[in-house]
């Protein structure tokens, strides 16, 4: 007998009709129907729905997608998917499969992974002599010499640098890079050290706050991704830090900037920092309060899927956790830049989520807050990091997470 199972799938980007395609498929395939039900965009709105409607234990939803940092936070309302898999999960990358096991569970498993990126301009670059940039001063410098000569020129919108600015889990993703880069850490060491309040990572903040005013606009400090990628994506911006999801839609026939756009890795924190991009992507789970378990975890075998993720790759620049699909002529066709940005994806930086574990979101919610402070020009960066160190002592009592 059919039954009826329910998915939520994010809407950036191609996500949304990948889903449904692949959804589709599935349903097509088993004889089943699947519903998609819709969540925000934004992380932090969407994990609040979510904590809502586990906390009550209602069956609406049997698949989550989940954010790579979210198993220490809703883990205990999720099956363990191993009895499943079939050992399908030794193919994709072990850090990802460890960061979805608690207690020998596998609560989740890889759909897409990510890392942040540089986006820019290449046909600019190339008019204006200049090199795709190797640290951030370079950016700067660039970004303004670029930007002052456009407006010049006649276009009063072009603007340097674009980049989640907006107080959400996307400038806590912005903010690690930066801290990373310069060798400031990540908030909270991995043994639950509290690690935010040294001389890297205020000069990290200071170098992002110095950005305000000269090469990025006013209105970042309410951009997501989205917001981001339209101003670029239009012809407006020089450089984008963004998800390579941003990658197809900027390629699309009707995109202003098809052609032009190149992809690197993000700058390093001067001369002697490193290039750092903060681990993202997606996960699937099923919940324990779903009525049709074993086919909820059949459909999320059936889209991690090495075939599943090719499909992912190729029409939305979605990055696959499969290690092997990093080798495939069709998925390097369609992403040339995968291959080089391979080490960038598989050494990406983690947010300090398995440290912190259900206290993540709160932790990363005062991150958020004091690197906004600091863009915003409300705080120095380094009055900023010895306030935001005080709270986190007094949430983790200290350590102990």
């Amino acid at each position: 007998m059919a039954e009826t199972i329910s998915i939520s799938c994010g809407s950036v980007g191609r996500e949304f009709e990948l889903c449904k395609a692949q959804v589709d498929a599935w349903a097509s395939k088993t004889g089943n129907e699947v519903k998609i039900v819709s969540t925000p965009n934004s992380t932090s709105e969407r994990l609040a729905l979510y904590q809502q409607l586990l906390a009550a234990g209602s069956p609406d939803i049997d698949v989550f997608q989940i954010d790579v940092i979210w198993p220490g936070i809703l883990g205990t309302h999720f099956i363990d998917l191993s009895p499943y898999t079939k050992g399908a999960e030794k193919e994709h990358f072990p850090a990802i499969i460890k960061n979805n096991t608690r207690e020998g569970m596998l609560l989740a498993m890889p759909w897409y992974t990510d890392g942040g990126v540089l986006f820019y301009r290449k046909d600019l670059l190339a008019k204006y002599n200049e090199q795709p940039p190797q640290t951030w001063e370079q950016l700067a410098a660039t970004a303004k010499k670029i930007q002052d000569g456009e407006r010049a020129a006649g276009n009063e919108k072009m603007q340097g640098f674009v980049f989640q600015g907006k107080a959400y889990e996307g400038l806590t993703c912005n903010g690690i890079e930066w801290l990373g880069s310069y060798g400031g850490g990540t908030i909270v060491d991995p043994d639950g050290k509290i690690s935010i309040n040294n001389p890297q990572a205020i000069k990290a903040l200071e170098t992002a706050a110095s950005w305000m005013k000269t090469i990025a606009p006013d209105g970042v400090l309410n951009y997501s991704e989205e917001e981001g990628r339209g101003v670029f994506q239009s012809g407006n911006a020089v450089f984008m830090r963004n998800w390579p999801y941003a990658w197809p839609l900027a390629q699309s026939a009707d995109s202003p900037v098809k052609d032009k756009v190149g992809v690197s890795a993000l700058p390093k924190g001067g001369a002697d920092g490193k290039h750092v991009a903060t681990l993202g992507g997606w996960q699937l789970a099923v919940s324990k309060y779903s009525k049709h378990q074993a086919l909820a975890a059949d459909l999320v075998v059936y889209l991690t899927s090495k075939d599943a993720q090719k499909e992912h790759a190729i029409k939305g620049a979605y990055q696959p956790t499969i290690p092997a699909l990093y080798q495939d002529k069709e998925v390097l066709a369609a992403n040339p830049f995968f291959a080089s940005l391979y080490d960038t994806f598989a050494s990406a930086v983690a947010r300090p989520s398995t440290a912190t574990g259900a206290k993540y979101n709160q932790v990363s919610n005062e991150f958020w807050n004091t690197a906004y402070d600091i863009l915003a020009g409300k705080t120095s960066a380094k009055d900023g990091v010895a306030a935001l160190e005080a709270k986190l002592n007094r949430m983790s009592r200290g350590g102990k997470w």
